[in-house]
C-alpha cells in the first residue's frame, strides 16, 4: 500500500476531497438547518475538488503523466469499443500461427461510417492481462493487423487504430517469428494503404509495438498519453545502467503530449474529462468519437493518390533538426 500511495502521492489531495464529498453526499438527510447547511458543505466541497483537479492535472511532469497512462482504471480498447462503435465483429489469426489476443481487430460502425477498429488491449483482471501479455504483441498480433487493414484498403473502408502498449514483446520466440521485421513491413504497407487511417494514443505509446499501427493520416494523442521511443524504465537501464532513473529518463525523453505536437511528432491532443480518462469513461469515449468522425469526414473525400502523397510528407517533415556548420 505504501507504494501505491508513493506512486499516486500528486493524487492525494484529489483523493481526500473525494471521500469527503462521498461523506457528506451520505449523510446530507437531517434537520432542515443542516440539510441546508450539509448541501452548502457539499458546493464548496465539489467546487474545491474541481478547482484541486484542475490545478493537479495542470502542472504534472513527466513521470505522473505516465503514471496517469498506466492508470488500471483508464479506459481500454475493449472499453472505447463498447462506447463508441456500433455492431463490432472481431476478425481472428493471422492465417499462420495464431490469434494473439494483445491485439483486437474487427469491422465496425461509427455513425454512418464502416470502419475497421485495430486496437491494443491489455486486460483488466488478472487471466485477462496474462491472455493479452499486458498489451505487448507478438508478430502474429501484427500480422493479424496488416492482414485485416488491407481487407479494409480493398474496400475502401476508414482504419482506426487505438494504441495503448508499453512495447511489441521481446521474447525469444517472438523473434524467432520476426518480430523486427513484421514490425518494420506493418510501417510500410500503412504508408501506402489507400484508405484512410487514423491513430490515437489512448495510453501507453511504447517503443516499435506502438509504431508497428501507428503511421496513418491523422496522428493524435489523449491528453494524458504518452509516446516513446522507449519506455522510461528502459531508457534508464540503458544510459544510468538502473531503472531507479526512470523519472530523470521521462524528462528528457519529452513523450507527453504537449512535447510532441510542439515537436510536430503529432497532430492533435484530445483533452481529456477533469482528473483523466479513468474518472470519466464515457465523456472521453465522447470526445475520441467526435474526433474520428471529425477526421473522417475530412479524409474520406480524398482521392486516394492525394491521400498518400500527403502521409508521405507528413512523415517526411518530422525529425528535422539543425546542425553546425563544418
Amino acid at each position: 500500500m505504501a507504494a501505491i500511495n508513493d506512486r499516486w502521492a500528486f493524487e492525494r489531495p484529489i483523493y481526500e476531497l473525494e471521500t469527503r464529498l462521498a461523506q457528506l453526499e451520505t449523510h446530507a438527510n437531517g434537520t432542515p438547518t443542516s440539510e441546508a447547511e450539509a448541501a452548502e458543505e457539499i458546493r464548496r466541497v465539489r467546487r474545491e475538488l474541481a478547482e484541486t483537479k484542475k490545478r493537479v492535472y495542470s502542472q504534472l511532469r513527466a513521470w505522473q503523466t505516465i503514471q496517469v497512462a498506466r492508470h488500471d482504471q483508464r479506459p481500454r480498447t475493449a472499453d472505447y469499443l463498447n462506447l463508441i462503435f456500433d455492431e463490432f465483429v472481431e476478425l481472428h489469426g493471422d492465417k499462420t500461427f495464431g490469434d494473439d489476443r494483445a491485439l483486437l481487430t474487427g469491422f465496425a460502425k461509427l455513425e454512418q461510417y464502416k470502419v475497421l477498429v485495430v486496437g491494443h488491449q491489455k486486460g483488466r483482471t488478472l487471466k485477462e492481462r496474462q491472455e493479452c501479455n499486458y498489451g505487448c504483441a507478438h508478430p502474429e498480433g501484427y500480422r493479424k493487423a496488416l492482414a485485416k487493414m488491407k481487407l479494409a484498403a480493398k474496400y475502401r473502408m476508414p482504419v482506426i487504430c487505438l494504441i495503448d502498449t508499453p512495447g511489441a514483446y521481446p521474447g525469444v520466440g517472438a523473434e524467432e517469428r520476426g518480430q523486427a521485421q513484421i514490425i518494420a513491413s506493418s510501417m510500410f504497407e500503412m504508408s501506402r494503404l489507400q484508405t484512410p487511417i487514423v491513430c490515437v494514443v489512448i495510453g501507453e505509446g511504447g517503443s516499435g509495438g506502438a509504431l508497428g499501427i501507428g503511421v496513418g493520416d491523422k496522428v493524435a494523442m489523449l491528453e494524458h498519453a504518452y509516446y516513446s521511443v522507449i519506455s522510461p524504465e528502459g531508457c534508464a537501464g540503458i544510459l544510468w545502467k538502473s531503472p531507479a532513473h526512470a523519472e530523470q529518463a521521462a524528462e528528457a525523453l519529452r513523450l507527453t503530449s504537449k512535447d510532441l505536437l510542439r515537436l510536430g511528432a503529432i497532430d492533435d491532443v484530445i483533452e481529456e474529462p477533469l482528473g483523466g480518462a479513468h474518472r470519466d469513461h464515457h465523456q472521453t469515449a465522447a470526445r475520441l468519437k467526435l474526433y474520428f468522425l471529425k477526421s473522417i469526414r475530412e479524409l474520406v473525400g480524398r482521392p486516394a493518390d492525394a491521400l498518400l502523397a500527403a502521409r508521405y510528407e507528413k512523415f517526411r517533415r518530422m525529425g528535422q533538426f539543425l546542425e553546425p556548420a563544418i
